[in-house]
């Protein structure tokens, strides 16, 4: 019996241009078999819509481990969930868990977790002061200082002792310097205890460990411009490094915060100036930073109001791209290079499907975008376990319409 065939014509958008065409997913392997003109007999014809290889999110925290102490934020299937509904089609789940994957045994553990989700989940080893690099070629997490949980470092020489062992390593860092945190401790407000200048001092020393262990480095969630303007300085010298930005660093600046700032708490703060935010955006747009990537971090509204780090985004990760194509005038190729192309090339190294493009072989993965069906943001839209989002009661210029994943529709 021949295998049945999904079939989708409208606006295909690659990063380098868009155009109209079919696209034929084998509908038992998930792969796309042939990308073509269209004919007008396709299962779905999208008129104006945008199709786009399916966007991947390299950094969410769904919580769920081997302890399952904190499966009440968030767990694979609820991230699974809300990763659909926001057009995210895979993501990078990182480490900082009770229970860490830090080694053979405990990584296994989490990742067989992970195959009750509907999307593709990859995950993060974490690095601690005693770990060492796993049998398998992974991707790894290092928290440079104390952000949420027990896995981190306290010192460069400590953090340097470790990555000595991971030598030629994928690794991604959080970038805030611990002397520096420590130094303002006891500040009153959060953006205080955490200043610039923690994430600016890490991000040399960061790049200085990328030179020196030769790692193909990634900076996680980077949130001031001098930071970025340093990564962007080394890529130009050749070093391997890659640099993500959030939406909640592009979206909210100094001057736009609300009544309640403990909601809107997260690590790094949110603290750069309207111009700085800006500029990042304009970085994002021109391709100096290569991806946008949410830090997805639930917890319940009472551990929000009790000061505790991290914003949800996944269920908005589509919305908020219609917000930088309607307000920002980015180009549907900007959002597939920095959503799904280059996210593609990180996750393509660990796993044997190929993501990030509309082409024969690959991953028959998609999202499709309308952008002039807005939506508002409301606890009814979400899918995410704490039913919260920093943009509670906002209206996004377009939405997502349909997922597809491996060949499987979603629709909106």
């Amino acid at each position: 019996m021949a295998n049945k065939t999904l079939n989708i014509e409208g606006n295909i958008v690659d990063k380098d241009k868009v155009s109209r065409g079919r696209i034929e997913i084998d509908e038992a392997s998930g792969l796309i078999l042939k990308v073509s003109e269209p004919t007008g007999t396709a299962d779905f014809i999208f008129k104006d819509e945008l199709i786009f290889p399916g966007f991947i999110d390299l950094h969410v925290h769904a919580r769920e481990d081997a302890s399952h102490t904190q499966d009440y934020k968030e767990d694979f299937k609820s991230a699974g969930e809300a990763a659909i509904n926001g057009g995210v089609v895979a993501f990078v789940e990182m480490p900082n868990n009770p229970v860490p994957p830090i080694d053979d045994a405990s990584f296994k553990t989490k990742s067989d977790l992970t195959e009750k989700s509907s999307v593709t989940i990859i995950l993060y080893a974490g690095i601690g002061p005693n770990t060492k690099p796993l049998s398998k070629m992974v991707p790894y997490k290092v928290f440079m200082g104390q952000s949420v949980g027990d896995l981190f470092f306290t010192s460069n020489e400590e953090l340097e002792k470790a990555l000595e062992k991971y030598k030629d390593q994928h690794v991604s860092f959080h970038c805030e310097d611990p002397e520096i945190l420590k130094e303002n401790a006891g500040r009153d407000m959060h953006e205080a205890r955490r200043p610039p200048e923690a994430e600016i001092s890490a991000v040399d020393f960061a790049l200085k460990l990328i030179e020196k262990y030769n790692l193909t480095g990634k900076i996680c969630h980077c949130s001031t411009l001098e930071g970025i303007n340093k990564i962007i300085n080394a890529k130009k010298r050749g070093k391997n490094v890659t640099v993500e930005v959030t939406p909640h660093h592009l979206f909210f600046d100094e001057t736009m915060f609300p009544k309640n700032r403990k909601n809107f708490q997260v690590n790094p703060p949110i603290r750069q100036t309207k111009s700085n935010r800006l500029s990042m955006i304009a970085a994002l747009k021109n391709g100096d930073i290569d991806y946008l990537a949410t830090d997805h971090a639930p917890h319940t509204i009472e551990e929000k109001e009790k000061g505790m780090s991290g914003l949800t985004h996944l269920d908005t990760y589509g919305p908020f791209v219609t917000w930088l194509m309607k307000e920002h005038n980015f180009i549907p190729e900007n959002i597939a290079k920095v959503c799904s192309y280059n996210p593609g090339n990180f996750i393509n190294k660990f796993t044997p499907d190929k993501y990030g493009k509309i082409e024969k072989g690959y991953i028959g993965s998609l999202t499709v975008l309308d952008m002039n069906k807005q939506i508002k943001i409301t606890e009814e839209t979400l899918k995410t376990k704490p039913k919260w989002s920093p943009f509670l009661g906002m209206t996004f210029p377009g939405s997502v319409v349909m997922t597809v994943v491996k060949g499987k529709i979603y629709e909106r």
